[in-house]
């Protein structure tokens, strides 16, 4: 489970845990993968996953068989239109969303065909179609997908399941504060007014629910929103 110190991930090695998995919490930040490892009884393994050498020792971590590999590890930086595009950031997205996520995936294989395992992506609905100030996050979410696409394809006679989970509005703690920088206010005002947004617990239900299908069945893709937002560009919110 990569990117598993906070949100998505951290909720995600929770249900996981709680479904039978032992858990492997894979992220930069030491402190709070060993925390959530001693509470649900896995195991912490700091590894930034733009590194090689962190991926290697991930790898050798995980060992010969591995039953779940959930590509978890990415983000947005920003969201300026093209004009006035952050090119660094959009390299950094690239960095960590898709050549970290082939980097760890690629690593990782020969133990998910050992145990007939899954890959599982998380990319999102910014893969669906661009909106303003998306190109860069738009764009690494969609290579992403190609990523999954492609393996699938590569992997149709092997033992290993390849999906992807696409969310579209979560309120966690981090990836909005994250996308503007720590300006507080842009991140509150991304939710303002949406009534229920989805939450991290909602992401890792659907996770376990995909995961924990038969072994001959393969969800290839599921998109999932809050019920006020019908596409990235039509949300309801309440005013006044």
């Amino acid at each position: 489970m990569t990117g598993a110190s906070s949100g998505i991930g951290a909720a995600t090695a929770r249900a996981l845990a709680a479904s039978g998995y032992q858990v492997i919490c894979a992220a930069r930040r030491t402190e709070r993968i060993e925390a959530l490892a001693a509470e649900i009884g896995g195991l912490a393994v700091t590894c930034d996953v733009t590194n090689d050498d962190a991926v290697a020792a991930l790898a050798e971590a995980v060992g010969e068989r591995l039953d779940l590999l959930v590509n978890n590890a990415g983000g947005a930086l920003g969201q300026n239109p093209v004009a006035q595009a952050e090119i660094g950031a959009w390299q950094r997205m690239y960095d960590i969303n898709v050549l970290g996520a082939g980097r760890v995936t690629r690593a990782l294989l020969p133990a998910l065909t050992a145990g007939e395992g899954m890959v599982l992506f998380v990319t999102s609905t910014a893969a669906e179609a661009p909106y303003e100030g998306g190109a860069g996050y738009c764009g690494v979410k969609a290579a992403e997908r190609s990523l999954a696409g492609s393996l699938r394809l590569e992997l149709f006679d092997q033992p290993v399941r390849v999906c992807e989970i696409s969310p579209g509005m979560v309120h966690t703690e981090e990836f909005s504060t994250t996308r503007f920088g720590g300006d507080q206010a842009k991140a509150d005002a991304v939710y303002a007014g949406v009534p229920d947004p989805l939450v991290a617990e909602d992401i890792a239900d659907a996770i376990t629910w995909m995961a924990t299908r038969p072994a001959h069945v393969n969800v290839d893709r599921l998109v999932i929103r809050p019920r006020a937002q019908a596409a990235n560009h039509k949300v309801y919110r309440v005013t006044g």
